[in-house]
């Protein structure tokens, strides 16, 4: 091995929001370590990766090359609006049977959400009343900070990460004045600024100034503005984001890399969803909407460049659309009409019929991105982790730079492979170009 510390003692997992796919994540993993289920779609329990060459070479699963945190030694917490247990929000969730619920419900019923930091500008549509009473944003990273310190010491837990798995808030742009480094955002904290810190960014600032990792699983800008970078340098802890890739734009990820090495132009390529549950809800809010519609819409133009390629892909039309139907309510589907052209400019079309189900597509993701960014800040990874971009649909990237992000899926996954090898103490041998 590198020098990463073992995985010792138990590693809380602390996710912000109980809803539907935190309960799917949690029930998961409950069920597979008793040997009830499976975690499919899990890189960090199927993958295997190739290490070395020649007749040095032999393919591993991540735990044989890494030191992962095992299944058996996760401890859940979790806060929300509503003050339901982890098992009554999976009821009401009906993402999952009777089934694959029961057997752990003495697990999950004693997963009772903390008070949430909440503000009900950064998403209208919800209306929970377990949420803390802070008279600033400062005082809601102190108390989150403090329900931090509580969980290790009630559950005697080693180290800790945050995830993000709770709606999506209305947007907020990146303003240099306020986001632009530590001190003008504890500034900002401190003034009850609400107009430019958003709840989730007290979130993030407690976690990592507790010493744990934080991810963005949502578009929310949170993580994404150099504040944060400044803070998880300063603290040495890893961050990621932004929003799991599950749907339509794992699609996307996957399917534009077929236009752009078969050099076929493409015209236009329209997406709309129809998704019923407590997400769809509180993206039924233009002002919510706008802040996913930014992180889907930048997938597309980061993997077909139009100044590499100007014949092709100089003038593509992209439109995204999400419509809240309550009947599906989990079972969200995914319509792509792509118009792409051929030889001599002909035209051809493209239809993709995407019936998926949310949270089951973003369960293992959840999985895998606390175990890996566990695993980053044991090998003393810091920042953003690019790495993790394969996981997420709109990856952060120092934009302040000029820095593109990386949003083919299949370069994502050599940047992924190669984190683990050099982790494992192996050479990084795959390169993207």
């Amino acid at each position: 091995m590198a020098n990463v510390k073992p995985a010792e003692g138990k590693l809380g997992i602390m996710v912000v929001g109980c809803g539907a796919v935190a309960t799917t994540f949690m029930t998961g993993v409950l069920m597979a370590r008793k040997g009830l289920a499976k975690p499919v779609g899990s890189v960090t329990q199927y993958d295997k990766i190739r290490v070395g060459k020649g007749e040095q070479k032999k393919y591993l699963h991540y735990q044989d090359i890494v030191p992962l945190a095992k299944l058996e030694d996760i401890v859940f917490g979790t806060w929300d609006v509503y003050p339901q247990n982890a098992y009554q929000a999976a009821v009401y969730a009906e993402v999952l049977k009777a089934k694959d619920i029961e057997p752990v419900r003495d697990e999950l019923e004693k997963i009772v959400p903390l008070k949430a930091a909440f503000d009900k500008n950064y998403a209208k549509r919800l209306d929970g009343d377990n949420v803390k009473d802070c008279k600033t944003r400062w005082e809601m990273v102190e108390a989150l900070r403090n329900d931090i310190v509580e969980f290790k010491q009630q559950t005697g837990v080693n180290r800790v990460v945050v995830i993000w798995a709770a709606s999506t808030e209305i947007y907020v742009p990146y303003e240099e004045k306020f986001h632009g480094t530590i001190a003008a955002l504890e500034q900002a904290m401190k003034d009850d600024d609400r107009e430019h810190v958003a709840p989730s960014m007290c979130y993030a600032y407690a976690a990592l100034t507790e010493g744990c990792p934080f991810i963005m699983g949502a578009p929310n800008t949170t993580v994404d503005i150099p504040a944060m970078w400044e803070l998880a340098e300063k603290t040495r802890m890893p961050i990621a984001g932004k929003d799991f890739k599950t749907g339509q734009t794992l699609v996307k990820s996957g399917f534009a890399p077929i236009l752009k090495v078969r050099n076929l132009g493409l015209n236009g390529w329209f997406s709309t969803n129809i998704l019923g549950n407590r997400d769809g809800l509180v993206l039924d809010e233009p002002a919510n909407f706008h802040t996913k519609e930014v992180s889907k819409l930048s997938t597309l133009e980061t993997i077909l460049k139009k100044e590499e390629q100007p014949d092709l892909y100089g003038d593509i039309y992209h439109k995204v659309r999400i419509n809240y139907y309550p009947p599906r309510n989990d079972d969200k589907e995914g319509w792509d009409n792509i118009d792409i052209f051929g030889w001599m400019g002909y035209p051809m079309q493209i239809k993709i019929n995407f019936l998926c189900r949310d949270s089951i597509l973003a369960a293992p993701l959840l999985l895998d991105l606390t175990l890996l960014s566990d695993l980053a800040a044991r090998a003393g990874r810091y920042g953003t982790q690019r790495f993790l971009s394969f996981f997420l649909k709109s990856p952060m990237h120092d934009f302040t730079k000029g820095e593109v992000p990386v949003n083919n899926l299949f370069d994502q996954y050599v940047m992924l492979k190669n984190a683990v090898r050099e982790m494992g103490g192996y050479e990084a041998d795959e390169e993207i170009d």
